[in-house]
């Protein structure tokens, strides 16, 4: 429909040949059309930025009205704390009675080849492990002369949750391994305990002087040894020496200088490694039996005296082996001498 003026007076035309009674609504549609055009418009100069139109730009817009309401926000609780996953206590299976181990194929091989995952490991007496170490230097011709080594898993468990401290020990082997003696630095600056040191066998003795030319290299030794008095003063070689720095625990602090240097001298030092394992070397495979017996006692003796007896077994598993052999596990209790039994009382 189209409006005109004429003469003054306002007629309307309508467009339609069949007249505006046939779509009465069509002004509400037109306007609902237009609406609808005019908020999508809105939308696009928003997200494109001002366009020049024949619209003014500082005409009033209808801004869009959000008819839901905003999702609340919620507060963030204390941080949950991570389930703790209850650990699961180790299955022990008692084979004691049973015709064959749980898992394996049979108590021991009947066949010389075998696959070793079938059967449980054999753990050997100790007299046994040294008599197959010289049988095997003879089937593989390998050389006569080589180290003997073991290597010790310990238990470092306390009572309440406690545990033995890493240590570093050295022992008087009844049988050295070395041929030559260990170089030993005695610091002190008492005039007499220099002298006794120097008759006792000592490399280099000294007080403060010697730190320099140990910090320059121009003085080194395998162990280092001191009077009480001289702690203080050899402080700036602990970064040095690191675990050869004179410690009460060690046995390398004291007053009794020849004593500390008859160990030191022909002494064998081992350490714990990785928390609980023992690696060191024993003896010379072309060693006699009873010698390598000998000093593996004696390093098994000063092993479990760094926990108390009433504590348990303190070795789990004891490994021996030549320089070129296999490891053979042998029965670390054989070695150890037997608590006394108590007597009962009548």
């Amino acid at each position: 429909m189209v409006f005109y003026l004429s003469g003054g007076t306002v007629q309307s035309v309508s467009l339609f040949s069949h007249g505006p009674q046939v779509f009465p609504d069509m002004a509400t549609c037109t306007r609902t059309v237009w609406k609808v055009l005019a908020g999508c418009r809105r939308q696009l100069l928003n997200a494109s930025g001002p366009t020049y139109t024949g619209v003014s730009q500082t005409a009033q817009r209808n801004l869009p009205v959000r008819t839901f309401a905003a999702v609340r926000t919620l507060k963030k609780d204390k941080k949950e704390e991570p389930e703790k996953e209850e650990k699961k206590e180790k299955r022990v299976i008692d084979d004691s009675n049973r015709h064959k181990p749980y898992g394996k194929t049979a108590w021991a091989p009947v066949d010389d080849v075998y696959i070793i995952r079938h059967y449980p490991r054999t753990v050997y007496d100790v007299s046994d492990t040294i008599d197959m170490l010289k049988n095997f230097q003879v089937l593989d011709f390998t050389p006569r002369s080589q180290p003997v080594y073991i290597d010790l898993k310990l238990d470092m468990k306390l009572e309440k949750k406690r545990r033995v401290d890493p240590f570093v020990s050295t022992v008087h082997l009844p049988y050295p391994i070395k041929t030559q003696m260990n170089k030993v630095l005695v610091f002190t600056e008492d005039a007499n305990q220099a002298k006794v040191a120097q008759e006792s066998g000592a490399m280099f003795v000294g007080g403060a002087e010697l730190i320099q030319p140990i910090l320059d290299d121009e003085i080194s030794a395998d162990f280092y040894i001191a009077v009480p008095d001289m702690l203080p003063k050899i402080l700036p070689l602990k970064n040095k020496l690191r675990k050869k720095f004179p410690k009460n625990k060690r046995g390398s602090v004291g007053t009794n200088i020849p004593k500390m240097l008859d160990l030191f001298k022909t002494g064998h030092e081992y350490m714990v490694e990785s928390d609980c394992y023992v690696r060191t070397q024993i003896a010379m495979l072309d060693m006699p039996k009873e010698h390598i017996f000998s000093n593996l006692q004696t390093v098994l003796i000063d092993v479990c005296s760094h926990r108390p007896a009433d504590m348990g077994p303190f070795i789990e598993r004891a490994i021996i082996a030549s320089h070129t052999s296999e490891a053979l596990w042998f029965k670390s209790g054989d070695v150890l001498p037997k608590p006394a039994e108590k007597k009962q009382e009548e």
